[in-house]
């Protein structure tokens, strides 16, 4: 049998993140062989990952991020069951590398970044790794992008909500866009303009504000006017463009996109959040 140093189970904790113990044990199993060692802790993973696959893994980080030049951003989620796993240090720069990754490869989809590459095995494998590191079920869950001639990022504080915009144009104050970003975190806008809203939920407004106005004893003649007007005031409150200024609600967002920019406004925007 091989001699297994401590310096080898140092090595293979700083390419695994496994505990020393399941480090030395690996070594000896794979009788010093550091590819094989390596491949049995991620066995390991894919055990726990199978022993813990009916659990919920509800906690977790959400993380939204620009590239260097502000054209692309990306927004992820990687869930655990537990908000203690969430803080855990190792964690959250699991997700941080495959948010890097995604900035870097720019996948059309959640498959795709599943598929890419992180450390020598694919992100989906590598999340299965840290199963068994931590002992508790983790799962990438959402991935979203923005392409944009200008993209901002924000996270709000706790890493539990985060939001992406894409705008037309670069050029304004860096705090305009990121005022923008903030206000769909605040106010959960559903679409950027009316114009964006589904045909779905507009029929379902209007059947809401029929029925509101039914109830309030009012002549059925009179049923799709009402419901009209409630319409346009979900519009004003729901849509992003329309919505006031959270800082200034003597505007709306889109004329103080404009007040900073001649033509500027909002192409697309993205919003997650954890239960919170």
């Amino acid at each position: 049998m091989a001699v297994i140093s401590a310096a080898d189970v140092a090595k293979l904790r700083r390419v695994t993140l496994a505990g020393m113990m399941d480090c030395k044990k690996a070594l000896e199993e794979a009788d010093g062989n550091f590819d094989k060692a390596i491949e049995i802790i991620r066995k390991k993973g894919q055990a726990v990952a199978n022993k813990r696959a009916d659990r919920d893994a509800t906690e977790g980080v959400v993380l939204s991020k620009t590239t260097a030049d502000g054209k692309f951003g990306a927004i992820i989620v990687l869930n655990s069951e537990t908000d203690f796993v969430a803080k855990n240090a190792d964690f959250q720069a699991l997700a941080n590398k495959i948010l890097d990754l995604a900035l870097a490869n720019k996948p059309a989809n959640l498959d795709e970044l599943r598929s890419l590459t992180l450390e020598g095995a694919k992100v989906a494998d590598k999340v299965v790794e840290y199963i068994g590191i931590i002992g508790e079920k983790l799962d990438l869950s959402y991935y979203e992008k923005i392409e944009a001639p200008c993209v901002q990022a924000y996270i709000h504080p706790g890493n539990r909500l985060a939001t992406l915009a894409g705008f037309t144009a670069a050029g304004a104050d860096v705090q305009v866009y990121k005022d923008v970003v903030m206000q769909i975190a605040a106010m959960n806008p559903v679409a950027v303009d009316k114009d964006f809203v589904p045909e779905s939920v507009i029929a379902q407004e209007i059947e809401i504000g029929k029925e509101q106005a039914r109830r309030d004893g009012k002549p059925e003649e009179m049923l799709e006017k009402i419901a009209m007007g409630k319409l346009s005031k979900f519009f004003k409150e729901s849509t992003l463009l329309n919505q006031d200024f959270v800082k200034d609600n003597k505007m709306t967002v889109k004329q103080y996109l404009q007040s900073a920019k001649k033509d500027l406004t909002v192409t697309e925007f993205k919003r997650y959040t954890l239960n919170l």
